[in-house]
């Protein structure tokens, strides 16, 4: 091992398992500084008018930081933690402690991206590398059988060739300890407040109560595979509405970073060998490849994806009162039970089940007529699990403007309500007010 002083630039990746800059900064240097920056840009209103990253998120980020920071202490280490922009402050500390080099991982949105060309750039005035690491997929980049120029825009003709022809590499050791420069600042983790965000009182109505952090993400992937064996059904729960188990919830701590993709395949093998596989537990596998392959295209597609015509480059039609129906939308207050209660739950929790997202997002772009930009931007400020590749991807796919081979893919609501809620019970979980009705009256409101 050299003398040598690296910093590890933490941002997408709050973990110590399966997080390759981390092992190879402990191997290549005496002294590591970890580091991490909360980008102001992060919590300011965007262009849609819309917060970045709303409270139930912030929450989740700071609670995040705070397990890393936990772990590192535990480690014989210690988190540096800041307010500021990367490309200011990871300059400050490499010359405060005589960095030679930093790491990071790469990431694909635009945004992303542009900071960190911005740090590398002034990171390359002290002549210190920044060096990128690829660290938050499934199958790396460089063992798919295609350049990402030539990967298929049809999801389908990517997942057969790589299943076939593509490795996962295992998961990267976890370090013992951590050596951090003696004279390392005391830092504290800010407060919601100090980002400027409000932070709502958690509804008690939540299908989870979702904490941050790589101690709660790597406890609750143990409680759906091995405490409970509920993977062993969740094709066949995974589009319930209500609760914590009709699906994995591993999407949060999937964003942040604190589990990592190839850790939780790998403990699905290991699942898979001791208690049996079967279709549902190939189908996490096959949800962990979806996430993927919008990173994967945003590599491919950059910022065509944040377009409203997206990369196919036709803008959906949109009403003459969009911004009414928007309103309306985003607010639970469009008169359908069904949109209005998957819209209050995202409202009051951050959160909301896969088959809630898809109608919610085919009911505004494809009934309402809406900019479907806005929902996804409008997302964005509220998830928990919000990540730009595949909230994006996702909504370009309901919107026709993406990855969806098919033509006019169209949700119809009513029909939807009633094969997914067939005794109004989520309905009138989040519109209490329509409790007395019975369950055909509310499908008739649809």
């Amino acid at each position: 091992m050299s003398e040598k002083t690296i910093l590890v630039w933490f941002r997408n990746d709050l973990r110590i398992h399966d997080n390759e800059i981390l092992l190879e900064a402990t191997q290549k240097a005496a002294i590591i500084v970890p580091v991490f920056c909360f980008d102001p840009r992060h919590f300011t209103q965007t262009v849609y008018h819309t917060q970045k990253t709303g409270g139930f998120r912030t929450q989740f980020l700071l609670e995040s930081v705070a397990d890393l920071k936990s772990s590192f202490q535990k480690m014989g280490g210690d988190l540096l933690i800041k307010i500021g922009k990367p490309e200011e402050i990871i300059p400050q500390i490499c010359k405060a402690y005589k960095v030679d080099e930093v790491f990071h991982h790469r990431e694909v949105a635009s945004e992303e991206t542009e900071v960190s060309s911005l740090t590398e750039d002034a990171l390359w005035k002290l002549k210190i590398n920044l060096k990128h690491f690829i660290g938050h997929t499934l199958y790396h980049k460089e063992d798919l059988p295609f350049p990402i120029k030539d990967i298929p825009d049809v999801f389908t003709s990517f997942r057969k060739k790589v299943e076939r022809e593509s490795i996962i590499k295992p998961s990267i050791a976890t370090p013992n300890k951590i050596i951090v420069p003696q004279n390392l600042e005391e830092s504290v983790i800010p407060t919601a407040q100090d980002l400027g965000i409000d932070i709502s009182p958690k509804d008690s109505r939540s299908v989870l109560d979702f904490k941050g952090g790589e101690t709660e993400g790597l406890k609750r992937l143990k409680y759906y595979l091995w405490d409970t064996n509920l993977l062993q059904k969740y094709k066949l729960t995974r589009n319930g509405l209500i609760g914590g188990d009709y699906s994995s919830k591993l999407s949060a701590w999937l964003t942040a970073g604190c589990l990592s993709p190839r850790e939780i395949y790998w403990e699905i093998k290991k699942y898979e060998k001791e208690r049996g596989a079967n279709e549902s537990t190939y189908w996490l596998i096959f949800e962990l490849l979806w996430r993927d392959y919008f990173r994967f295209m945003f590599k491919k597609h950059s910022g065509t994806f944040f377009r409203e015509g997206g990369f196919k480059g036709v803008k959906p039609e949109v009403a003459p009162n969009q911004q009414e129906l928007f309103e309306k939308w985003k607010n639970g207050e469009t008169g359908l039970p069904f949109i209005d209660a998957n819209m209050k739950e995202l409202n009051l929790t951050g959160f909301m089940s896969n088959r809630g997202r898809q109608n919610v997002a085919s009911y505004l772009v494809k009934d309402l007529k809406v900019n479907w930009t806005w929902g996804a931007a409008y997302f964005e400020e509220k998830l928990i699990d919000y990540n730009p590749a595949s909230n994006w991807g996702n909504w370009a796919y309901i919107a026709g403007v993406g990855n969806d081979p098919r033509e006019n893919r169209y949700f119809n609501i009513p029909k939807q309500a009633k094969d997914y809620d067939p005794k109004a019970e989520y309905m009138k979980l989040w519109l209490p007010e329509l409790g007395a009705l019975k369950p055909e009256e509310l499908h008739q409101k649809q």
